[in-house]
């Protein structure tokens, strides 16, 4: 019986040769470190540049071989590990002689690199880009001898050398181009790069046309990029290198951002255009090592789950909520719903429960599970989330369905260690959701000069007017529970549940019986950058809010607008 035929993974080197002899174009994308290696995997390159430019800007030196050859190769173990893509090193002119390429390419290939792509200057070499009419090129027989010493060495059949031509840059001319070419071919190189200063590829589509196809052929707009790419791939190109654009995005992203910071000293002006923590975190791993450490080490911290309070129609509203609640009303393009599910799961909160009522059938459920309060009509925000308290098993938030906020803000609010946290906004009420009267008395107002003192809540009292000047804030609709905080807040929600009110009853009530329990409950100041949903014009002024024309909160008419009271369960 003949044993069952299984396929072998592929090569590095293998799959970088298949990508140089494919009758398609293919591209190759510069990195030059294992984060970037890992946005190129993610953006469904096949194959990395692993360029010289790139690496050596990255250690803050100039391209002309400052960086060792041992330090790049260092580096680009960790772009594999961290990619598992074929790389085609950027090996300047193989960093000497043709017993430094010997070298180069043992260590290549122990470190799993596909192939190295030599160019035929003098060593050092500079940037082909940096005066490149008056850079020497190599002799021809003495380039030559170089690839056949890097082919003789190398121990995979597979593995590529990749010659690249300079004789455009350097201004020797076409004729000395397809001579120099032609030579290295002979030589043994398994691919040609032929490259141009020009911002018209003339130069290129030329050579391609006289090159005729003798081996495959490899380019590098970075200078003609206006060039629609369909030009090279009839002209039967066989791979292009974005050669630069990584690390050029991530200086000029680092030099705005440092520019800023700089100059506000304050870090809440960029946190929303920055990558989050996150998801430098996913980049690296941390999800597997999560596994990893619930494998080894034990069950970890199971992730917070969600409650969205979204049974209300919504009062100032009825003109658009006659067929849907007011959590599917569009704000700035999606469904006011789909902004906090959307920023839950950006935060890591996959286990989403909103709990709707009037129109339930009309809330979207996707990514999202339904509970459904079916006298939303006759009672207050608890009962709906009663309808919920199989969500409130573990680490939890808990959230009006009419909230748009910053970001960071929710990060924030995970990162808190209490049992219980409130997040309070300390600005003026008359300049921000002057409609929200949930207003909050606090052990210490939001002194944004002192940073980690503990303030807790006192009471919430939603009766209290504008006017009243000693609350320290406003309650805006988003709590957090963790640990021990989970089984209280249970426990206090069962006891009013026993209220003969306790239809009448909303989120307030229940926090305040817990800090009558003894609960420490921590307050999260912030100071305006959230808007709520209660009228016309504030439905309005949060598609501002969403496009970020008004990431701080507009001003909106001063006159009493009503309460949230009854509109949020």
């Amino acid at each position: 019986m003949n044993a069952p035929v299984t396929s072998q993974p592929v090569s590095h080197a293998r799959a970088l040769r298949d990508m140089l002899l494919s009758s398609e174009l293919e591209f190759l994308m510069e990195a030059h470190n294992g984060l970037s290696a890992r946005i190129v995997r993610e953006a469904g390159f096949k194959g990395i540049w692993g360029s010289g430019l790139a690496i050596s800007a990255q250690y803050g030196v100039r391209d002309n071989n400052e960086a060792s050859w041992t330090q790049v190769v260092d580096t680009l173990e960790f772009m594999v590990d961290a990619s598992g893509l074929p790389i085609l090193l950027d090996g300047d002119t193989g960093y000497g002689n043709f017993n430094n390429l010997r070298r180069l390419v043992h260590k290549l290939e122990q470190r799993g690199i596909a192939g190295v792509c030599i160019e035929d200057k003098q060593f050092p070499k500079t940037n082909s880009f940096i005066d490149g009419e008056r850079q020497p090129l190599a002799e021809v027989d003495e380039f030559c001898g170089k690839i056949k010493a890097g082919k003789d060495s190398q121990r995979d059949d597979d593995f590529s050398i990749v010659a690249r031509v300079e004789a455009l840059i350097a201004g020797w001319g076409m004729a000395e181009a397809l001579r120099r070419a032609e030579a290295y071919r002979a030589a043994g190189a398994d691919a040609i790069l032929i490259h141009s200063k020009l911002s018209r590829p003339d130069e290129i589509l030329e050579f391609t046309r006289e090159w005729a196809g003798r081996a495959p052929l490899v380019i590098v707009p970075t200078k003609y990029y206006s060039t629609p790419t369909d030009v090279f791939r009839r002209a039967g190109i066989s791979t292009i290198i974005w050669a630069n654009h990584l690390i050029r995005a991530a200086t000029s992203a680092m030099q705005t951002t440092a520019r800023e910071i700089h100059a506000n000293q304050r870090l809440i002006d960029v946190e929303d255009r920055i990558a989050p923590v996150n998801e430098i975190f996913r980049l690296q791993g941390a999800d597997e090592y999560a596994r990893a450490e619930r494998a080894y080490l034990g069950a970890g911290r199971k992730p917070a789950a969600a409650v969205v309070l979204a049974a209300a129609r919504g009062r100032g509203l009825e003109a658009l909520t006659e067929t849907r609640p007011k959590v599917m009303l569009p704000v700035a393009g999606k469904p006011l719903l789909r902004w906090l599910v959307d920023g839950f799961k950006a935060q890591g909160l996959h286990d989403i429960t909103v709990v709707g009522g009037y129109r339930a059938d009309a809330i979207d459920t996707t990514g999202v599970k339904l509970a459904v309060n079916e006298r939303a009509e006759q009672t207050g925000e608890l009962a709906s989330l009663a309808c919920a308290v199989e969500a409130l098993e573990g680490d939890a938030v808990i959230a009006y369905g009419d909230l748009l906020y910053r970001s960071y803000i929710l990060r924030d609010l995970l990162d808190s260690e209490a049992e219980v946290t409130v997040v309070i906004d300390s600005s003026d009420p008359a300049q921000c959701n002057p409609s929200v009267r949930d207003f909050a008395y606090c052990s210490a107002p939001d002194d944004r000069d002192l940073f980690g003192q503990a303030v807790r809540l006192l009471d919430i009292d939603s009766q209290a007017t504008r006017d009243d000047r000693s609350a320290e804030g406003r309650w805006i609709g988003l709590m957090a529970v963790r640990d021990e905080g989970v089984g209280r807040l249970n426990a206090a929600l069962a006891a009013l549940r026993e209220r003969p009110d306790f239809d009448r009853l909303d989120m307030p009530d229940l926090i305040n019986a817990l800090v009558t329990d003894g609960v420490t409950v921590a307050v999260q100041y912030v100071h305006g950058h959230w808007r709520g949903v209660n009228d016309l014009d504030e439905l309005r002024l949060a598609g501002d809010f969403a496009h970020g024309q008004q990431p701080f909160g507009a001003e909106v008419p001063v006159e009493d607008v009503g309460t949230r009271a009854d509109d949020k369960h």
